[in-house]
C-alpha cells in the first residue's frame, strides 16, 4: 500500500514523496519505501526528515523511517480516530491512523490521504459550524456550541503528533478577528496566531497543580539563558501555548520544519527507549552548530533534575529548520512531571559504554568524547551554570513556582550544583 506526503513550501501544499509499505498489519515493524518524486527532486531540496536527503534514489528499508511516527496520532486524538475508524488499538492500526489522521501535524508535512479524509468528514457537517469563531470567554465557559465544535473538529483539534501525551490538547488559530477558531479552520491570510491548548491530564489536584505550574517553569528557564519562547498562559484551567513551529508575517503563515530527535536517533514506533547519549549524538550530527546545542542540551537536562520534570522521552526535544539554519526547537513539555500520581520515571538516561547509568556530570562529559577543544568549552560553560541552578529557589519564587515545589526540589538543586561547580577547568579529566 502506498500513500503521498506532502510539503509546505512558499505558501502551497506540494506533493514531494511516495511512501510504500509491504506490510501494513505489521506497522513500523514492516519494511517500506521513500521516494522523493522526480518532478519534485529537480526542483527542490527540502527534505521530509534530515535522515532523508533529497535524491531520485529511493530508500528502501527493513522498517518504516522514523519520522512517519511524528505524524501518526498519539494520546486523545488517537483514540478519537480509533472509535472512528472502528479499529482496535496497536501497531496494525498505525498506517490507518496514518492516512487518516496526519493531515494537519506539527511542521510542515502531512499525508494527502489523510487531507482527503478529513475533508470528508467536514462535509458531514453544517458549514456554518465550521466558520464559527468563538471569544475566549466561551472557550473557557466550555459552552455548549463550544464542545460541540471540538467535536467536530475532534481530529483536527487533538489528533496530531504536536499534541500527543496523555493530556488533553487542542490546537486553535487566533483569527484577526479576535476570534479562536480551530486550527485549520480559517485560511492563512486571516489567522494572526497559532497555539496549542493544554487541559489537565485527569481530575486529581496534582494535574491542575502540574498544569498552573508549567509556565511558571518555562519562565523560570528563560531566566536561566535557556532557549524558550513566549511562557504559556493560563486562564482558568486552559493552558495556551504559543506555537513555534509557525509564524505569521505579512498576512503569510510560514511553516517551518520540526522534527523530533525520537526521529533522529531512527526511533521507529513509540516504545523504544535510546539513551541520552544517542540522542545527543544525532542531535550534533545534525544541527547547524553542535556545541550550541549541545549546552543547551545539558543545560536543560540539568534543570529537569533540578526542578523535577521527569517526562524527558524523545518526543519532548526537537530539532527545526529556520532557513538554513537548523536548531534545537525551543524548550517545551517542562513541568513538574514528578508530582503526577501515575509516577513518571526518567525515560532517557546517560549510559557509558557498558550500558550502566552515569549520574554523575563530569562522568557524562567523559563518556561524550567530544573533540579536546569543544569539551573544555562544554565543561567551562557547564561550571558557570552552576551559579544559575544555585540561584533556582528564588528564581522560581520570583517566577511563581508554588512553594511546596520549591521547598521539594532543596536537596536536587543542591546536587545538581556540586556536581556542576566539579566541572571547573581545573578539574577536567579528574
Amino acid at each position: 500500500m502506498h500513500c503521498s506526503i506532502e510539503i509546505f513550501l512558499d505558501g502551497t501544499w506540494r506533493e514531494c514523496c511516495r511512501l510504500d509499505v509491504d506490510s501494513p498489519a505489521k506497522g513500523g515493524a514492516g519494511s517500506a519505501s521513500l521516494e522523493y518524486y522526480p518532478e519534485y527532486a529537480l526542483e527542490q531540496t527540502a527534505r521530509v526528515s534530515m535522515r532523508y536527503p533529497v535524491t531520485f534514489d529511493f530508500y528502501r528499508q527493513p522498517k518504516w523511517p522514523a519520522f512517519l511516527f511524528d505524524l501518526i496520532p498519539q494520546g486523545k486524538g488517537r483514540q478519537y480516530l480509533l472509535g472512528e475508524l472502528k479499529l482496535v488499538d496497536g501497531p496494525g492500526a498505525d498506517w490507518a491512523l496514518l492516512c487518516a489522521g496526519a493531515f494537519n501535524p506539527v511542521g510542515r508535512l502531512r499525508i494527502r490521504e489523510a487531507n482527503a479524509f478529513y475533508q470528508r468528514q467536514l462535509d458531514r457537517h453544517d458549514d456554518a459550524i465550521w466558520h464559527r469563531g468563538f471569544e475566549l470567554a466561551e472557550v473557557l465557559a466550555r459552552r455548549e456550541e463550544f464542545v460541540e465544535y471540538l467535536q467536530v473538529h475532534g481530529m483536527l483539534a487533538s489528533g496530531t503528533t504536536g499534541v500527543q501525551g496523555v493530556a488533553p490538547k487542542f490546537m486553535f488559530t487566533l483569527g484577526l478577528d479576535g476570534l479562536w477558531h480551530a486550527d485549520g479552520a480559517l485560511p492563512d491570510h486571516l489567522a494572526s496566531k497559532h497555539f496549542l491548548v493544554k487541559l489537565p491530564r485527569g481530575r486529581d489536584p496534582s494535574d491542575l497543580k502540574i498544569l498552573r505550574n508549567e509556565s511558571a517553569f518555562v519562565r523560570v528557564a528563560r531566566a536561566l539563558g535557556l532557549f524558550t519562547e513566549e511562557p504559556p498562559q493560563l486562564h482558568d484551567d486552559f493552558l495556551f501555548i504559543e506555537r513555534f513551529d509557525r509564524c505569521v508575517t505579512e498576512g503569510r503563515v510560514l511553516r517551518f520544519h520540526q522534527e523530533s530527535v525520537a526521529s533522529l536517533v531512527g526511533q521507529v514506533g513509540f516504545d523504544a527507549r535510546p539513551t541520552q547519549n544517542e540522542v545527543l549524538f544525532a542531535l550534533r550530527e545534525h544541527v547547524s552548530d553542535p556545541e550550541t546545542a549541545t549546552v543547551e542540551f545539558l543545560k536543560r537536562d540539568v534543570l529537569n533534575l533540578a526542578m523535577g520534570n521527569t517526562d524527558n522521552h524523545a518526543r519532548n526535544t526537537a530539532v527545526q529548520i529556520i532557513g538554513d539554519h537548523v536548531r534545537l526547537a525551543p524548550l517545551f513539555d517542562f513541568a513538574p512531571m514528578n508530582l503526577d500520581k501515575e509516577g513518571i520515571a526518567r525515560a532517557l538516561r546517560w549510559k557509558d559504554m557498558d550500558s550502566r547509568e552515569l549520574t554523575n556530570w563530569g562522568d557524562v562529559l567523559n563518556a561524550l568524547s567530544l573533540p579536546e577543544k569543544e569539551a573544555l568549552a562544554v565543561r567551562k560553560q557547564m561550571s558557570a551554570f552552576a551559579d544559575s541552578v544555585e540561584a533556582l529557589p528564588s528564581v522560581m519564587r520570583k517566577h511563581g513556582v508554588d512553594d511546596d515545589i520549591i521547598q521539594a526540589r532543596h536537596y536536587p538543586i543542591i546536587r545538581q550544583v556540586e556536581q556542576l561547580r566539579e566541572l571547573s577547568p581545573s578539574g577536567a579529566g579528574a
